[in-house]
């Protein structure tokens, strides 16, 4: 494909579509693979696969492989569904949550998501979500972007410890988060503190790709 060899030189946008939740979605040619972004930041593939991959692969991936159920809070274009099921192979249940009918659509035009048998998407807000959701989960991906903004239900407490009660014995949490401040690390940091010690342990992997912070919770059995 043409556009694929280009993109080496130079990015090569295919798509733009106006969003009432995400304001701004773009399907782009980059060094020879799709990328999806909105106006100012990756979405899906490119570097948010590469963080992402980087957290799971610090889980591990026979871990993972061991696993029943995974829920994402956070769809986009499904890069995180495309790790799990195209690189480490894992064959079981992942429930994908995201808000944004429109960002389904391009996923599946553009991305194949519609393809991957094993995963079940439910458009609806991951707050609502999580409230609702009767399933406890091995493993629960947080990646939940406005553009460069983080809603700020994600950091209060009440939401950490409801996503503390999906978790199954030595389930994990995998939080994706963007750090562009010093307001940014001190959220993270009282993130972190407000986790019960004794029933779960905590690991941040700061600084990934230059803006990103990945904050790993794991219950004990």
């Amino acid at each position: 494909m043409i556009r694929k060899f280009f993109s080496y030189l130079l990015p090569i946008k295919i798509y733009k579509k106006k969003s009432a939740r995400s304001k701004i979605i773009e399907v782009t040619w980059a060094n020879g693979e799709l990328v999806l972004d909105s106006e100012n930041t990756n979405y899906s593939y490119g570097s948010l696969q590469r963080i992402l991959r980087y957290g799971l692969r610090n889980i591990g991936y026979d871990t993972i492989l061991k696993m029943d159920h995974i829920l994402l809070l956070g769809v986009a274009g499904g890069s995180v569904v495309k790790t799990l099921v195209d690189e480490i192979e894992y064959k079981d249940r992942i429930t994908g949550v995201e808000i944004d009918p429109d960002m389904i659509q391009v996923a599946n035009e553009y991305f194949n998501l519609n393809q991957i048998k094993q995963l079940e998407l439910v458009i609806d807000d991951a707050f609502e979500f999580v409230l609702k959701t009767k399933d406890k989960y091995d493993l629960i991906i947080i990646d939940i972007f406005e553009d460069t903004h983080m809603p700020n239900f994600l950091f209060e407490k009440f939401f950490v410890d409801r996503i503390c009660t999906l978790l199954k014995d030595d389930g994990y949490v995998l939080f994706n988060t963007m750090i562009l401040d010093e307001a940014h690390n001190v959220r993270n940091r009282r993130y972190i503190s407000e986790v019960n010690p004794k029933l779960f342990m905590t690991k941040m992997l700061p600084r990934i790709e230059v803006h990103n912070e990945l904050i790993i919770i794991k219950k004990v059995a």
